[in-house]
C-alpha cells in the first residue's frame, strides 16, 4: 500500500543553514503521527514544508516530500494551492490569531470555501453548522455571526478545526493545537479530533510539547532534537521503553501520571 505521505531524506534550510536534517517518515491513511521535542527542534518546520509555507528564506534543500505519489517539493504554487484545503489542511497553534479580527467567522469561512468549490452561502452555513456540532460548538449560527474577539480561546480553536475539516481533507496538520487552551478544553479538543479521524479516516501530524496528547492520540511518534531524529516508531514502545538517551530524558521530565488516561494531557 502506498503511503499517504512520505518524507524521504528531507533536509530543510533557512538562509542556507540546516534546521531539519535527513528526515524520513511515512504516514498512512487514518494514522496519527506525534512530533515531539524541545522548542527549536524543527517540529513546526516539518509541517510547514509539507504545506509549502517555509517562506522566502526557507527551502527543502535535499530529499522529497511525497503526497499520494506526487512530489510536493516540485509543485508550483498554483498546483500546491489546489491541494491545500481539500486534501491537506492545517490547524494553527492560535486559530483566533489566524482569523481576521474585523470580519465575522461566517464571512471568512464562506470565502475560504469558495476558493475551492462553487457553493452558496446557505449551503456553506449548513455544512459549517453540521461540522461545528460534531466538534462541540452547539450554537453554530451565533458563532458564524460573531467576530473572533467575541469568542473564547477554546471556541476559536474549534472554529479553526472546523474550517480545516469542512472539505474532509485526507491529511490534517496541527501545530500545537491544544497549547493555548486550559486542561478541560484540551481534553475536549483531543476527543473531537479523534472523532474526526474515526468519521473521516483523516491522517494527522500533531506537533506538540504535550506528551499526554501524544499518548492519547498518536499511533507513531517522531522525536526531534536540534533538527535530527532521535527516535521514530510505535507510540507505546517509545513512550514506555525509549531507547535513545534524549528520549529517556524527555520522558523523565513528564510527571508520572497514567498515560493511558485522557487526563494525562495536562502534563504538557
Amino acid at each position: 500500500m502506498e503511503a499517504l505521505l512520505k518524507l524521504d531524506h528531507v533536509t530543510i534550510c533557512y538562509n542556507g543553514e540546516p534546521v531539519v536534517q535527513d528526515i524520513n517518515l511515512e504516514l498512512n491513511k487514518g494514522e496519527i503521527l506525534g512530533v515531539v521535542g524541545e522548542s527549536g527542534s524543527g517540529k513546526s518546520t516539518i509541517i510547514k514544508a509539507v504545506m509549502g509555507l517555509l517562506g522566502n528564506e526557507g527551502m527543502v534543500t535535499e530529499g522529497d516530500i511525497w503526497y499520494m505519489g506526487r512530489n510536493v517539493v516540485d509543485m508550483s504554487e498554483k498546483e500546491l494551492r489546489t491541494l491545500l484545503g481539500p486534501e491537506i489542511a492545517m490547524v494553527f497553534q492560535d486559530s483566533g490569531a489566524a482569523l481576521c479580527p474585523i470580519r465575522t467567522v461566517g464571512d471568512q469561512i464562506y470565502e475560504s470555501m469558495r476558493e475551492h468549490e462553487k457553493i452558496s452561502r446557505r449551503e456553506c452555513e449548513e455544512r459549517t453548522i453540521e461540522m461545528m456540532e460534531k466538534i462541540g460548538l452547539k450554537d453554530g449560527r451565533r458563532v458564524l455571526r460573531s467576530y473572533p474577539f467575541e469568542l473564547s480561546g477554546g471556541m476559536n480553536q474549534r472554529v479553526g478545526i472546523c474550517i480545516s475539516m469542512l472539505q474532509h481533507p485526507s491529511l490534517l496538520l496541527a501545530d500545537e493545537p491544544t497549547s493555548a487552551l486550559d486542561v478541560i478544553v484540551q481534553k475536549q479538543v483531543v476527543e473531537e479530533m479523534l472523532l474526526l479521524r474515526q468519521e473521516y479516516h483523516t491522517a494527522m501530524i500533531i506537533v506538540t510539547h504535550n506528551i499526554g496528547v501524544v499518548g492519547k492520540m498518536a499511533d507513531k511518534v517522531l522525536v526531534l532534537k536540534n533538527g535530527k531524529v532521535m527516535e521514530y516508531g510505535d507510540t507505546r514502545q517509545i513512550l514506555d521503553d525509549p531507547q535513545d538517551p534524549y528520549t529517556k530524558e524527555l520522558m523523565n521530565s513528564v510527571p508520572r501520571l497514567n498515560r493511558g488516561k485522557l487526563e494525562s494531557i495536562c502534563t504538557g
